[in-house]
């Protein structure tokens, strides 16, 4: 443990050592280095301004990756469990390879380009990957235990509650984590192209990079990589414990 922690910090300062001595070839107003950027992102979380921003895309992706959540998971346990849900995968498998970017002109026909707009952009963006390996985590279910279970009088509702769905919980959070990823990335397009608006993390990169502030834009993405890495961490450390739970029931 503590040979990969080193491991990890050696790699950590390697990358800072060559982002500075790329900033130092480079001219620093297009390439600042890591203590400029680290100065800057220090001001604006002083200021409050990167809270202001952090906050709205942050609330902007919960809503989306929560809406998919409620819908995407039990659809895709369904779709796994009932041979008669299954007949909607053809529609889903002609939806899915739909860039979610491509649903922004609809998006702002439906709902303008406020919150909901964005919010229906995560919503798309998440919705494919919580699906998919919701899907596959039933799917994927050794018939042995099924067919234990029915030999031991259990119900197929009981199958699913006590069995299957146990069993499909490392493929369900690997969903998770892919939809967050693709929400933030989602919600940060959406911001810099056709749904703009006057606050967000996506709006702070767009407006530092039309008033030429590189280290304003590179603060704006670290931010974006800090907060999906703890809501990543978040999902991991959930993970470890029902995998872990799982474990102990086996």
């Amino acid at each position: 443990m503590n040979q990969m922690r080193t491991q990890k910090v050696f790699i950590i300062l390697f990358f800072v050592a060559l982002w500075e001595i790329v900033a130092y070839a480079v001219n620093s107003r297009f390439v600042p280095g890591p203590f400029q950027v680290g100065r800057t992102f220090v001001q604006l979380t002083v200021s409050g301004d990167l809270a202001e921003h952090a906050v709205v895309s942050l609330a902007r992706v919960v809503a989306g990756f929560l809406l998919a959540v409620f819908i995407a998971l039990p659809l895709g346990i369904f779709m796994g469990w009932s041979p008669r849900m299954e007949n909607f995968s053809v529609i889903v498998e002609m939806l899915r390879p739909i860039p979610p970017l491509a649903w922004i002109p609809l998006a702002m026909l439906w709902f303008g380009i406020g919150f909901q707009s964005k919010v229906f952009i995560i919503f798309i963006g998440a919705f494919f990957p919580i699906l998919s390996n919701s899907f596959l985590g039933v799917r994927e279910t050794p018939p042995y235990l099924i067919e234990a279970g029915r030999v031991l009088g259990a119900t197929d509702n009981e199958i699913l509650r006590r069995i299957v769905i146990p069993n499909s919980f490392p493929s369900i959070l690997e969903g998770l984590r892919i939809g967050l990823g693709i929400a933030w990335m989602c919600l940060v397009a959406a911001e810099l192209t056709g749904l703009k608006s006057p606050v967000g993390l996506g709006y702070l990169i767009m407006e530092a990079r039309d008033l030429g502030k590189a280290d304003v834009v590179m603060a704006g993405m670290i931010a974006i990589g800090v907060i999906g890495y703890i809501m990543n961490a978040v999902l991991r450390w959930t993970e470890n414990k029902l995998v872990r739970w799982k474990g102990d029931q086996t």
